[in-house]
């Protein structure tokens, strides 16, 4: 790792084990938990039952995680749900909210084409806080900000947005009129803009300007609307006269999803970058919030999307296809060509920012047939020299360029960003 940075990167024999990633990697003020299955860490078996009793095993593997590391639910700032069927969320949700009684995290839901494990039909992962700090980062104490707008369509199962240290995380939008509580009329296009306005309503609750976002998610139900969402996406990025000036974009990932709650075409989520921080981090003076963009020719480059964004003590990569850059196509070969190319991308990019692999915290992939998930992880493990990253796999009918893998990171900063420097 590279010098000055410190990560936790733990295990318990009380969840699944796999080699192939760590359960939960902590670095500053959060910690992240690796996707969890439906399978019960004694039997190391898929348990039966239904999507009721599986989802009720996630939450029992990452609540095991966490309190393994002396946390609990209530430090829990974020759950991501992979279904395998769209129709099994009303399920789904009966047992996640038995889980979290006394709030509610930010939370994205989406239907994948299949999942890493024949048979399961729900997979979870979350991003917990990390209040005792690592390295050079000191103890706070663990308080949250959790918020909701009022101009935005609630949920009683996720808060809109919830802050912790120099971090907020947005909860995914779907494209709901307030108003009517409806899905906005029109095509993709039109939904991606709903969307985008209703995350500019929750940062604007909170005092905080669009260009504060560091990482966006898209979910697209059909990767031929993606023109139509960047045609949207562009009217709100770049947002304010400075980041115009600089052409300013979020990293960024899309990812086609098999379906979507209430039948969208679309919907996004954000991380934003959090200069007031939340108690007892000192207040930052907002005009001196410093967000670090960084391109490399070393890496396929794109107008839409920021190859890297740091902020604080985190450094957020955009979702790298398996594009030979000397031809700007898919790199000649299969999954085990392509992964390679994913791969070395993402290390061409860590290295110019002054980074190395091993200081990567979470590794989210996406295949267009798990079946080759060991060719993956045959490339995968050869990047890495110390503990493997926290990760998420999840299967999707498509990709840009017909690409079969897609990964996209987090990467530990400990410089820091002025003034949250180490």
């Amino acid at each position: 790792m590279t010098s000055g940075i410190i990560k936790n990167s733990r295990n318990t024999e009380q969840a699944p084990l796999n080699a192939a990633f760590t359960q939960t990697v902590a670095f500053s003020h959060y910690n992240n938990i690796s996707a969890q299955l439906p399978v019960d860490a004694t039997s190391g078996k898929l348990v039966e039952g239904g999507v009721k009793v599986q989802a009720a095993q996630c939450l029992a593997n990452i609540q095991a995680i966490v309190e393994s590391i002396g946390h609990g639910l209530h430090d829990v700032v974020r759950v991501n749900v992979y279904l395998q069927n769209i129709t099994d969320l009303e399920a789904v949700n009966e047992v996640y909210a038995s889980f979290f009684a006394s709030y509610q995290p930010t939370r994205t839901v989406l239907a994948v084409a299949a999942l890493p494990l024949t048979g399961a039909l729900v997979q979870m992962d979350a991003v917990i806080t990390n209040g005792e700090g690592s390295g050079t980062q000191a103890p706070c104490d663990l308080v949250k900000i959790v918020r909701n707008a009022a101009a935005v369509p609630a949920s009683t199962l996720a808060s809109h947005s919830v802050a912790f240290s120099h971090y907020n995380h947005i909860s995914a939008q779907l494209p709901i009129d307030a108003r009517t509580g409806n899905i906005v009329t029109g095509g993709a296009k039109e939904q991606a803009t709903q969307c985008l306005k209703n995350i500019k309503a929750i940062m604007e609750g909170i005092d905080v300007p669009f260009d504060d976002i560091v990482k966006i998610n898209i979910h697209l139900r059909d990767l031929a609307d993606l023109d139509a969402v960047n045609q949207a996406y562009t009217t709100f990025f770049p947002d304010s006269g400075i980041a115009r000036t600089v052409g300013y974009m979020p990293a960024r990932a899309v990812v086609v999803a098999s379906g979507l709650p209430m039948d969208a075409l679309v919907q996004i989520d954000a991380t934003v970058s959090h200069g007031d921080g939340t108690p007892p981090q000192a207040v930052e003076d907002r005009h001196g919030i410093v967000i670090k963009p960084n391109n490399t020719e070393l890496a396929p480059r794109s107008p839409v999307s920021t190859q890297t964004v740091a902020f604080s003590h985190y450094n957020n990569i955009s979702a790298q296809l398996p594009i030979d850059l000397q031809t700007g196509n898919i790199v000649a070969g299969g999954v085990h060509e392509q992964a390679r190319q994913c791969l070395s991308h993402i290390k061409a990019i860590v290295e110019s920012i002054n980074h190395v692999m091993d200081d990567i915290v979470k590794i989210n992939i996406q295949v267009s047939n798990v079946a080759d998930l060991d060719a993956i992880n045959d490339v995968y493990a050869t990047f890495f020299s110390g503990d493997l990253p926290a990760r998420t796999v999840i299967g999707v009918a498509a990709m840009p360029h017909g690409a079969l893998v897609q990964m996209d990171a987090i990467v530990s900063n400990g410089e820091g960003t002025p003034p949250a420097v180490r």
